[in-house]
């Protein structure tokens, strides 16, 4: 029989102790505390209101499929009805998106001012996964990016979360919410790697003219910065307005630029996006590499939906889909030029409001005069007060960095609109009234 040693005692009684004393210490990630959505701040501390006989108009949401009004193109249903049937999309497939999708892509925007391949593109899990990737496989922590004052707030969750210092540029409200190219060119230094550009913008609703974006683009030549182009709206722009895509506009600045079918085919839920990378110099050959390094984080995104993009983009010139498509295109840009001219009639009209004309999108940005409107100190006061007073729904200007302005979507039916419009005018009418 084996007799223990005092010592041997002693350290069999601290280790008991030891694990008596230890106790559970799971915290959650560096990256996950520092992933914060401004929007989702501001939104959680308005209140909603307690017995209200009104119905809730929400107009913050920027999804167009919220109220049901307007639907994704026959095509598109039947051909994920076609493709579902196959059986031919359940599986896994490539990381950066198949063949046929890429391709699709590439031929559908791509041109003679700015070619592409399917080399070129990425596809990913919705626009914000391609702004992710777009991002993260171009900046470094420590590194800066220049952003529009007012924004779209995902460009500065994810750089805070990947520890990117954001630096903001103003949009001038007076000139169509164009980039003050002088408060721009200032914020750059040696640590800016890239400038944002947002056109046609959420949340102001603007669309730069040809000859503003090849200013940008001096900008951007003159200090060897290459530009991220959020376009994921497109073509969506009103009246006598156009849409120039940047990377068609130079042949030295090389284009990220960034899109997806959530707007243009009203699916925002189903989370396809895509990078398509303009170089025509092979600046950013490592760049595009590890985009597609990227990619493979998720293993591509939703197969069945990438499976209907040639059947979307690269329709048979003149067949019944291409017909089908672009009568779809017309007639939803139709309602929402419609509902932006309504919009822009009804608030302009409102004692304390200001509106600046929407050129494109789905978005207007109104300016909240709090001389005018008694007992308003500010954005978010008009937000809460209008919510709790007309149950009626719009995001403060603070959620994009863009104090006493505040945010509507204007993609509902008419009459939603209408009487919403009224409500506001209501709202506003009294508290101007009240004025001492």
């Amino acid at each position: 029989m084996t007799t223990r040693t005092t010592s041997e005692a002693g350290i069999e009684s601290a280790q008991h102790k030891e694990k008596q004393q230890r106790v559970w210490n799971v915290v959650p990630s560096e990256f996950s505390m520092l992933t914060a959505n401004p929007i989702r701040k501001i939104v959680d501390n308005i209140k909603k209101p307690k017995n209200s006989d009104k119905s809730l108009i929400p107009l913050s949401l920027g999804d167009p499929t919220v109220f049901g009004n307007l639907k994704c193109p026959d095509v598109l249903v039947e051909s994920i009805v076609r493709n579902v049937r196959s059986m031919k999309h359940n599986g896994y497939i490539h990381s950066a998106g198949p063949e046929a999708a890429r391709e699709a892509i590439a031929k559908h925007f791509g041109s003679d001012a700015a070619p592409l391949t399917k080399e070129d593109i990425v596809i990913a899990s919705g626009c914000s996964g391609a702004i992710d990737i777009a991002l993260t496989g171009l900046l470094n922590p420590g590194d800066n990016i220049l952003l529009p004052k007012p924004g779209f707030p995902l460009y500065q969750v994810i750089c805070d979360a990947h520890k990117i210092k954001c630096k903001f540029y103003n949009l001038l409200p007076e000139k169509n919410w164009e980039v003050d190219l002088e408060h721009l060119e200032s914020l750059i230094d040696e640590n800016t790697k890239a400038i944002l550009i947002n056109n046609p913008s959420n949340p102001c609703g603007s669309v730069y003219t040809e000859e503003h974006l090849k200013k940008i683009l001096a900008v951007a030549d003159h200090n060897k910065l290459p530009i991220i182009a959020d376009e994921i709206y497109g073509d969506m722009v009103f009246g006598d307005n156009m849409f120039f895509p940047m990377a068609t506009l130079t042949k030295t600045v090389p284009v990220i630029a960034v899109g997806g079918l959530a707007k243009k085919f009203l699916i925002p839920g189903w989370r396809v996006g895509w990078i398509m990378v303009h170089d025509r110099n092979n600046v950013l050959k490592d760049v595009k590499t590890a985009y597609f390094k990227l990619s493979q984080l998720i293993l591509g995104a939703n197969s069945l939906v990438q499976s209907a993009i040639p059947d979307l983009l690269m329709p048979m010139e003149g067949s019944a889909d291409a017909e089908s498509l672009e009568r779809f295109k017309s007639e939803y840009y139709q309602i929402l030029e419609a509902n932006s001219k309504f919009t822009t009639d009804a608030l302009s009209k409102i004692p304390g409001l200001h509106v600046v004309v929407p050129q494109g999108a789905m978005y207007v940005m109104v300016q909240v005069d709090t001389a005018v409107l008694t007992g308003i100190k500010d954005d978010f006061d008009f937000t809460q007060k209008l919510l709790d007073e007309e149950s009626v729904f719009v995001l403060p200007g603070q959620c994009f960095g863009m104090e006493n302005y505040f945010r509507i979507v204007f993609s509902a039916p008419h009459e939603v609109l209408s009487d919403a419009y009224t409500r506001i005018a209501n709202f506003c009418q009294r508290h101007s009234q009240t004025k001492q």
